[in-house]
């Protein structure tokens, strides 16, 4: 059932929002101390019902931001972009809001009509402050593994009935009795294509301390026969070691050979997995990206790689020991450039080429290693060179130190976004949001450059 909300206009709003932050400001400023066991915790039962119902006056606030504009006009590309710059929140956070907010805010068609929330029964818990974001997480997870077969009457029953459930049971129970509810909508567990492709997903983690990066996911019935495929042959005993001094990646290793794989099956798995990818990368089959060839780009000094100690940074974002450099390096064609004078490689061009020469690709990667725009974690691989001080449709030069990486999206704001950059004297590249977005941000992107972060007075600003 919709909650039925009152009509107010601009100014009767902003009397209610000033109240509220009154409120809010007196409520900070009270001493709890003459407050017995049962009235604190009464007073937290109240505050909790107050913040869940909150978060439903924000879906139906980001319901009617997003159908009463376009991000462009902001000075974005995606509404997500939006929340975050203005919010300050990251943009994982922005599209989980948004995503609750298609689930549990207020719909319209396209002629005006008004339309229940897709989760009518928990929107109306979470207006009524009986329903909790732990419990919305788990329902919008199971209803979203509800197999395509499933009738609509039978969904509307299922979220009806999670919705009641969730209103009355912590998050531990509700979690097994959804899991149980979507076992009995599904029991002979039967899936579709639509089921698979909805499920499908491969996701590299952030990389630890340690260099080590988790990887998870699910692989579809094709992606999968392919794996196992290549997992035969490069995974079985014997292949692909790097143990031995030149690891066996063709023909069909010994017995004696196989037996003496001290390596466990899933070790064998990640070692077919490296180098199915470096036989891949070697192949030349996969052309070129962003003007250059597709390869691992990795940026170090000289003095690192004579002394073999340190790290390189590739264009992805990703550390690699000065040891797997240079052992990488002996299975590639590799080059060694010294960026002395201007001849060396052209990286000063002018107006007689708009598009960046790969040499200057190659030194912005280095420079930049990824998207320059503050708030985008954006790799170098995924990045264009930007004319960054002056466009070239204005007379923008096309030399190296007119030039920075920025992603497609982040690019086009500048165009589109009313976005503007500039190249500060010590070379980094500042980003200056339009009036809508622009709440004291840092003006550089050290995301890429974390060693910054910790520099004294290092805020981002000029």
């Amino acid at each position: 059932m919709a909650v039925t909300q009152k009509v107010a206009s601009r100014e009767a709003l902003a009397a209610v929002l000033d109240r509220y932050d009154t409120a809010c400001a007196e409520l900070e400023k009270v001493s709890f101390t003459a407050l017995t066991c049962r009235e604190s915790l009464a007073v937290l039962t109240r505050r909790e019902k107050v913040l869940r119902a909150g978060a439903g006056v924000e879906h139906r606030l980001i319901a009617q931001l997003t159908s009463t504009g376009t991000p462009g006009e902001l000075g974005a590309t995606k509404w997500s972009s939006v929340l975050a710059e203005r919010l300050r929140i990251s943009t994982t956070e922005a599209n989980r809001r948004l995503d609750e907010a298609a689930d549990l805010g207020p719909r319209t068609t396209l002629s005006g009509e008004v339309l229940d929330p897709k989760l009518p029964t928990f929107a109306a818990g979470i207006a009524a402050g009986t329903v909790g974001a732990e419990n919305v997480k788990i329902a919008r997870a199971v209803i979203a593994k509800i197999p395509a077969f499933v009738d609509v009457g039978t969904r509307a029953e299922a979220e009806a009935q999670l919705g009641t459930l969730a209103a009355r049971m912590r998050p531990e129970d509700f979690g097994k009795a959804s899991a149980h509810l979507l076992f009995l909508l599904n029991q002979d567990g039967e899936f579709s294509e639509v089921d698979r492709e909805r499920r499908r997903e491969l996701t590299f983690g952030k990389q630890g301390p340690d260099g080590m990066t988790p990887v998870s996911g699910w692989l579809d019935p094709e992606a999968a026969a392919y794996w196992e495929a290549i997992m035969a042959k490069l995974a079985a005993p014997g292949m692909c070691n790097p143990a031995d001094e030149s690891p066996q990646v063709d023909g069909e290793p010994t017995n004696e050979h196989a037996k003496s794989d001290q390596r466990t099956q899933t070790q064998r798995n990640h070692d077919a997995f490296k180098t199915a990818g470096r036989a891949l990368l070697a192949s030349g089959e996969l052309g070129q990206l962003n003007g250059l060839p597709v390869t691992v780009m990795a940026s170090t000094t000289i003095e690192q790689l004579h002394k073999a100690i340190g790290h390189a940074v590739t264009a992805g974002g990703t550390r690699l020991p000065m040891s797997d450099v240079i052992r990488m390096a002996s299975h590639a064609v590799h080059y060694l450039t010294i960026f002395a004078e201007k001849k060396t490689i052209p990286l000063y061009l002018g107006r007689t080429r708009r598009f960046a020469s790969p040499g200057q690709r190659i030194v912005l990667h280095q420079r930049d290693r990824g998207c320059t725009r503050p708030g985008c974690t954006a790799p170098g691989y995924r990045c264009q060179a930007h004319h960054a001080e002056c466009d070239w449709g204005q007379d923008g030069q096309t030399n190296i130190d007119d030039l920075a990486l920025a992603c497609g999206p982040c690019n086009r704001l500048v165009k589109e976004g009313g976005w503007r950059t500039r190249i500060r004297k010590d070379g980094r590249v500042e980003w200056i949001p339009p009036p809508d977005l622009d709440v004291g941000q840092p003006r550089v992107n050290n995301f890429h450059h974390p060693e910054q972060l910790l520099l004294p007075g290092e805020d981002g600003e000029s």
